[in-house]
């Protein structure tokens, strides 16, 4: 029997297209968004329903108040949403403060901070018992550049998934009394195209050797600590920060 339906932000590659197979394995009718890849996108519900799921890909900047709106009417028409993955995030080129643009840090922001909240707002009012909702559980992509603070190479992500980690603790509390869950993992070096977004090819093997574990991490090792947060077995967990970066 479908558990309800969950929105995957970002979906068509890296870390949202695992969180997107996984749900759909758990049980879950998922909405697969994508900004532009729709090719990708499609792999990933036929994917899906290959595998017996079932899933719809929806295009969507979250940039965009009317491109989220219709990210949720897409949800909407499948059934209840019990599950957000606020997975969408992009990453400039690796450079210094100094040499930022006010246009590169509206973009990043909008994406990365704004589009991740207006997300929520709208979880938030489906799923709130306060509003006639049934309950549910929100799980943030942030990053451990949070903590790190990824200096001389891109300190403005780092700072948006601070942003992401502050809203985590604050939205959990707000909403802690009104059956929804809100947490986030916070993803080290993992092996996704974002790296290449930075034009700086050699930075993986760069850090390899700064990680304990000494290897890189895979998306659906990820993926997994996402659905975990999303399930019953998390009952209890709200307002956490949950590292999954090989021990960095």
């Amino acid at each position: 029997m479908p558990m309800g339906v969950v929105i995957v932000t970002g979906a068509s590659r890296g870390i949202g297209r695992a969180c997107a197979l996984r749900a759909a394995a758990a049980g879950y009718q998922v909405v697969v968004n994508y900004a532009s890849n729709v090719e990708a996108a499609t792999e990933v519900v036929s994917t899906i329903i290959a595998a017996g799921g079932r899933a719809v890909a929806c295009r969507g900047d979250v940039s965009v108040e009317a491109d989220i709106e219709h990210i949720f009417a897409a949800a909407d028409r499948m059934g209840t949403l019990a599950g957000l993955v606020n997975n969408a995030g992009i990453v400039s080129r690796s450079g210094r403060v100094e040499d930022y643009t006010i246009e590169r840090l509206q973009r990043l922001f909008a994406i990365n901070v704004t589009g991740a909240i207006l997300c929520a707002r709208e979880a938030v009012r489906r799923m709130s018992t306060r509003r006639g909702g049934k309950g549910g559980a929100i799980v943030n992509v942030s990053s451990i550049a949070s903590v790190l603070g990824s200096p001389n190479e891109y300190v403005d992500y780092a700072a948006s998934k601070g942003a992401i980690d502050s809203f985590t603790v604050g939205l959990s509390k707000e909403v802690a009394l009104e059956g929804i869950r809100v947490n986030a993992v916070r993803p080290g070096m993992i092996t996704t195209d974002i790296h290449e977004a930075s034009g700086d090819p050699g930075r993986v093997e760069r850090i390899r050797p700064t990680i304990p574990m000494q290897r890189i991490g895979e998306p659906d090792e990820v993926a997994g600590a996402v659905l975990w947060l999303l399930s019953a077995e998390a009952s209890y967990c709200t307002g956490s920060l949950l590292t999954i970066s090989g021990g960095r």
